[in-house]
């Protein structure tokens, strides 16, 4: 039976901010100062505000030293050595209990909107707002996700140039990421805890090593990068050594789960002073731009590539790096069994042979894959992409996990969101007519005929320029469950009964107007695979 997962946030308005945001003062130039407030330590956990819209600022906080990590968890953000380990903890769903049975459509939309968020900022920083919602296909889901916006002191992160703001302006820096977790969950919830945290103490330094000049793109995305694969390292390899260290069972459950599942990762940062979003990629998620253009319709820009044994440039890769391996990617897999060919974890494609069958014997684990022979095979590497967005242009940028694309193409997604901006009268440039944060913006002054320059009145055509090749370029996959599930084509197919825009992409991809094809695949009994 195939019941699909997805995980998906849309970003309006250029970006979007995160649910809770912090506020820095410099303790030194590029250094920012640890968490302190009335009768704590400097070690102590900051309780975050409930409201993103206009909350209280927690105080000063570090953006992590040396040998420390930012830790942003829920409803805590503190300080903690990097080697420090945790347990993972995962809340299942509260409806545990499983059944097929045929789902009316009001149940079906509930299940459709048990996990939508939906999250409003007007901070004049390129920021409104930001969408998310989750559908499991197992409980508790192997997908995670993880929104942070961390405001920045003049001292670390300079203004440009041109800029015509105080030389005390502070900046924000916006995290997005979704984790396609596989193989289990721990991989997925290990990213959403730690990931932002080891890929801010790398922009950190690098911010600080640039002095009073901004870094060079490169050494940003050297810092995303390297951020990455020390993660990945503490996952894969760092755990290893704690594992025969303790030398137990018990701390072989817990340190090895993250290692022996695995997660794709995609991670955006946006810089509010040059307005630049970077969109990080290891796996198949995708992240998708919606522009308008000219002539008032949107147009869909991607910003990552899938990155699977069928992507082209992934078989040239990793047929350079094992050139005596014919079977390295085998029918559109690693070693003929794994899809991505870039993840987290995934560590049975990169431990060593005798490292896996000393975990086997000593404690637990799996048997290395039978055509292993020169790991690793799977690196947590990204690709790093970089945009100018354009704020009082109205940009949005859509996170989603491989289920979304499996049923939508990139151009019926920015149509949809730009359907839905339209019905609800979002205005996604109203956050830069009104004072800087301040949440009193005009959110609901855009009319639908400003896109459509009063054309397409009756709503069935998506506002998307569309192009003869859509699907299956650029490295990108075209909708594998459209062909598989004969969905019908035609913008005709598609509803708009939601607030939330993450919830009105995932109700589309489950069938639109065919009602049936929704309440079949949320009951658990859809067409399988």
């Amino acid at each position: 039976m195939y019941f699909r997962q997805f995980s998906v946030a849309a970003l309006v308005s250029a970006i979007a901010s995160g649910v809770w945001y912090y506020r820095a003062q410099p303790s030194k130039a590029g250094e920012l100062e640890q968490a302190k407030s009335s009768g704590e330590t400097g070690a102590s956990p900051v309780s975050l505000p409930s409201s993103a819209s206009h909350a209280e600022k927690p105080g000063p906080f570090s953006a992590g030293a040396i040998r420390q990590a930012l830790v942003v968890e829920a409803d805590q953000f503190y300080l903690r050595d990097l080697s420090t380990n945790q347990p993972l903890i995962k809340n299942p769903d509260v409806q545990s209990s499983q059944q097929v049975e045929m789902l009316t459509p009001e149940q079906a939309t509930t299940k459709l909107r048990r996990t939508e968020e939906s999250h409003l900022i007007n901070r004049g920083r390129g920021v409104l707002r930001y969408d998310l919602v989750q559908l499991p296909s197992n409980n508790p889901i192997e997908d995670d996700h993880v929104e942070k916006l961390i405001e920045i002191p003049p001292s670390v992160s300079a203004p440009p140039a041109d800029s015509t703001t105080s030389g005390n302006s502070s900046s924000d820096w916006s995290f997005w990421g979704v984790f396609d977790g596989h193989s289990g969950w721990t991989t997925s919830a290990k990213l959403r805890q730690s990931l932002i945290s080891f890929v801010a103490r790398e922009l950190n330094s690098a911010y600080r090593s640039a002095a009073s000049t901004a870094p060079t793109p490169t050494a940003v995305d050297e810092a995303i990068k390297k951020g990455f694969l020390t993660c990945d390292h503490e996952i894969v390899h760092a755990s290893v050594a704690a594992v025969s260290k303790a030398n137990s069972k018990r701390a072989a459950a817990e340190l090895l789960a993250p290692a022996l599942s695995g997660s794709c990762a995609l991670l955006s940062f946006y810089d509010s002073h040059n307005s630049l979003l970077r969109v990080a990629c290891t796996g198949d998620s995708r992240a998708v731009l919606g522009r308008r253009a000219e002539n008032g319709l949107w147009t869909a820009h991607p910003l990552s590539e899938d990155q699977t044994g069928g992507t082209p440039s992934e078989i040239a890769r990793l047929r350079a790096e094992h050139p005596d391996e014919p079977y390295v990617v085998s029918r559109g897999r690693i070693l003929g069994s794994l899809e991505p060919s870039r993840a987290f974890g995934d560590a049975s494609y990169k431990w060593a042979k005798d490292v896996q069958e000393r975990i086997k014997s000593q404690w637990f684990g799996r048997s290395p894959p039978a055509a292993l022979k020169t790991p690793p095979y799977v690196t947590a590497e990204p690709v790093v992409s970089t945009t100018e967005v354009r704020p009082g242009n109205g940009d949005f940028v859509v996170l989603a996990t491989d289920g979304l694309w499996e049923m939508l193409t990139n151009e019926e997604v920015v149509g949809l969101v730009g359907r839905w901006l339209e019905r609800n009268e979002v205005n996604p440039t109203a956050s830069f007519s009104g004072s800087v944060g301040n949440g009193e913006g005009d959110h609901r002054s855009w009319k639908p005929t400003f896109l459509r320059g009063g054309s397409n009145d009756t709503g069935t055509i998506l506002p998307v320029n569309k192009s003869s090749d859509n699907a299956g370029s650029g490295g990108q996959r075209a909708p594998i469950r459209q062909q598989q599930w004969d969905v019908r084509s035609g913008d005709d197919r598609f509803v708009v009964e939601d607030k939330n825009a993450a919830t009105h992409l995932v109700r589309n991809a489950l069938g639109g107007k065919d009602r049936d094809m929704k309440k079949e695949e949320r009951s658990g009994c859809g067409k399988g695979s």
